[in-house]
């Protein structure tokens, strides 16, 4: 059924009077539903989002409906019904949530069945993580949109800072299920993997700028249409990123070690529609832009650093480590191979697959940051003024246990 936030879409989107009858042949409705779609129409001239004359209807250009339109195409370009978020009642469960770093249904007066009802909508989208489903105790993580969804419906955005939490126990549990699982399973575990890769490739790229919606990666990767509204490079970034991702994906499946060749041979795949940089270990200096506080290796120190790097690494994974080892190491070989910098460009996207590499080769499948937890992993990697490896473990607890969860739930 056609919402009144739908209607807005369109008229925002269109930009200019617009009569019902439009509006309704947009949304191929039939004539019996002319007065249906008038009243969503005047519903918005209600609320102030669109104003109502003798020659039509226009949307109001204003902040709060600017905020509004940007919203719903976050939505859209992240395949999320914006239809289940635009509501009071979420948004003030939401607002709650922020309060807290870990809520169950006491924390809430609501019924429970709308308690889980809102959870399992948050949580399906990546905006929520589940610690627990029995009982159901979760965690919403902070980030832009959430807070202005809640901001959007006039409830306080207060975020309270929490002492760290560790989350090693509930890792080690879904790991046990998982390892009992997968196997069982194959063909689904396989499906869940090639959703979760196309997710993945959008999410990474969409931190670099890459335009592509969600949707359109799905139609790109999938179903081999090429979207009409984009850059030929654009296009090109996500066809090589995902070579890379495939190309990275087997190898850890055959346990194969990150050496200084595989890693610019991800680069080389992953860059390609920049030959002029793809699998080269730079030498000129380089700066992130809009971040001077994120200092990167100077030319003649790239190759030391990156050596140093790799002999740790070569000598964490002839170790038997535990997992509390394990995320300490990732958390430093993130950062530090993301401080080298040794590429030119391309350098984030290069550091999340050997990263997910180095996971995967030692028992914790990690496949896609969810889209909730993209700010925090950003500010806890080259966002931060200050590198701080602690900051990061605790972001990849939770994208693990988001991966873990969500892949055990499919499979069982």
């Amino acid at each position: 059924m056609v919402t009144k936030y739908d209607v807005f879409e369109f008229m925002y989107s269109k930009g200019s009077i617009i009569q019902p009858k439009e509006v309704a042949t947009y949304f191929k409705k039939l004539d019996k539903d002319y007065k249906f779609i008038y009243r969503l129409m005047t519903d918005l001239a209600e609320m102030k989002q669109v104003s109502k004359s003798e020659h039509g209807f226009e949307v109001i250009r204003n902040k709060k409906n600017d905020l509004l339109y940007q919203m719903i195409q976050f939505c859209v370009s992240n395949k999320i019904n914006y239809n289940e978020l635009l509501d009071e009642n979420i948004t003030a469960f939401i607002s709650k949530g922020f309060l807290k770093k870990n809520f169950g249904i006491n924390d809430f007066d609501i019924h429970p069945r709308t308690y889980s009802k809102y959870v399992n909508i948050l949580a399906k989208n990546g905006l929520l993580i589940i610690i627990s489903r029995k009982p159901l105790i979760g965690i919403i993580p902070y980030n832009s949109f959430l807070k202005n969804l809640v901001a959007y419906f006039s409830h306080k955005v207060l975020v309270v800072k929490h002492k760290e939490n560790e989350y090693f126990s509930e890792i080690e549990r879904e790991l046990k299920k998982f390892n009992r699982l997968k196997d069982r399973n194959a063909i689904v575990y396989r499906k869940i993997i090639d959703e979760f890769e196309i997710s993945f490739i959008h999410h990474s790229l969409t931190l670099e700028g890459n335009p592509i919606t969600l949707p359109d990666t799905i139609k790109l990767l999938r179903d081999y249409i090429v979207p009409k509204n984009l850059s030929v490079e654009s296009i090109e970034e996500v066809k090589n990123y995902q070579k890379a991702m495939q190309k990275m994906l087997q190898d850890a499946l055959n346990n194969m070690p990150l050496t200084k060749n595989a890693i610019t041979s991800y680069h080389y795949l992953a860059m390609q529609h920049r030959d002029d940089i793809a699998g080269k270990i730079r030498d000129l200096p380089v700066y992130i832009k809009g971040k001077p506080y994120f200092k990167v290796a100077k030319v003649e120190e790239i190759e030391p650093k990156l050596n140093i790097l790799i002999k740790k690494y070569n000598e964490f994974r002839v170790k038997k480590n535990t997992l509390t080892k394990i995320l300490d190491f990732v958390a430093y070989f993130h950062n530090e191979f993301q401080q080298i910098h040794p590429f030119e460009d391309g350098n984030s996207r290069t550091t999340r697959l050997i990263t997910f590499h180095l996971l995967r080769t030692q028992g914790v499948p990690i496949f896609d940051i969810p889209l909730g937890l993209l700010e925090q992993y950003l500010d806890s990697t080259k966002g931060a003024k200050k590198r701080n490896d602690n900051s990061l473990n605790q972001v990849l607890q939770l994208i693990i246990l988001y991966n873990l969860k969500t892949i055990n739930e499919r499979l069982s």
